[in-house]
């Protein structure tokens, strides 16, 4: 048997470390600030603050400690122009974030093309390449298209003064509570449940939409993809209420989405979790 036969044999622990590493080294990119100027613990700290800048509100204002203890604030206005090299940066770090939270609940569906694939060539059906590669480089591919609309968006909200600059997070009541609620009724929506069916059916998506060789891994890949973004677009939202770089607020996003798909009970936490984020997002715009 050859060297590379008993590497195939093995290509199932082989994805797994390589997700694992890639899991890995998108957090620890993720936590030592992105290359923006700040470390993320910090981003997070100054996210979980007490007290924010709520537009609008004198009773808020008047509540709030003095600009010293609210370095968020007092450096919002260091913060970097949005020019190509920040964008290029905002794009990395949008694209980092989706891969650390996304390749958990991936995982089930990759290790599943993996064995595919791997029987495939051993029935001669394949010739040998690396596709479970081009499957997750196109999976992957489609959340980069994602986060440079991501960006977009939220360089529109930075401008418009609704997001901070410092903790990337939102500054307004009305967008954090319509966010919550919006959010909120999606997770209840006919196209989030048709979109989380084809997520917690990896099987059934696979046996659909196969298709052989490397150019037809990619494209599997970015159709499941696409449907991960239908499934879970809407959460990521939440991260401009919470602070897109708060590392507290990014796990437990992670840990939702997660459970949405892997959970036998998955639906029904996605259900859950609508109804809490449509009553926390009217207490919000009920204050």
């Amino acid at each position: 048997m050859s060297f590379f036969e008993r590497l195939l044999k093995r290509d199932g622990a082989i994805t797994i470390a390589g997700l694992f590493a890639l899991w890995v080294l998108t957090w620890a990119y993720l936590a030592a600030g992105a290359g923006l100027g700040m470390s993320a613990w910090d981003m997070t700290r100054l996210a979980l603050l007490p007290y924010q800048p709520i537009e609008g509100s004198t009773t808020a204002m008047s509540s709030m400690p003095a600009m010293s203890d609210m370095p968020g604030m007092a450096m919002d206005s260091m913060a970097p122009a949005w020019d190509s090299a920040h964008w290029g940066l905002m794009v990395a770090m949008w694209w980092a974030m989706m891969i650390a939270m996304m390749t958990p609940s991936a995982a089930p569906t990759i290790l599943l093309y993996a064995r595919v694939h791997r029987h495939a060539q051993t029935q001669g059906q394949m010739a040998t390449r690396p596709a479970t590669a081009a499957f997750v480089a196109g999976y992957f591919l489609i959340w980069l298209a994602f986060s440079i609309a991501a960006t977009a968006v939220h360089q529109a909200l930075e401008s418009a003064g609704v997001v901070s600059a410092m903790t990337m997070g939102s500054q307004v009541q009305w967008l954090s509570g319509t966010a919550l609620i919006v959010t909120g009724l999606y997770q209840l929506s006919p196209l989030k449940n048709a979109c989380l069916s084809h997520c917690r059916a990896p099987a059934e998506f696979l046996s659909r939409h196969w298709r052989p060789g490397p150019r037809g891994a990619i494209r599997l890949g970015v159709v499941h993809g696409a449907y991960c973004i239908g499934c879970c677009w809407m959460l990521m939202v939440l991260l401009f209420v919470g602070g897109v770089m708060n590392l507290a607020w990014i796990a437990a996003l992670s840990l939702l989405v997660l459970a949405e798909k892997v959970l036998a009970k998955g639906r029904w936490v996605g259900y859950c979790a609508g109804v809490v984020l449509m009553a926390w997002g009217a207490v919000i715009l009920l204050q």
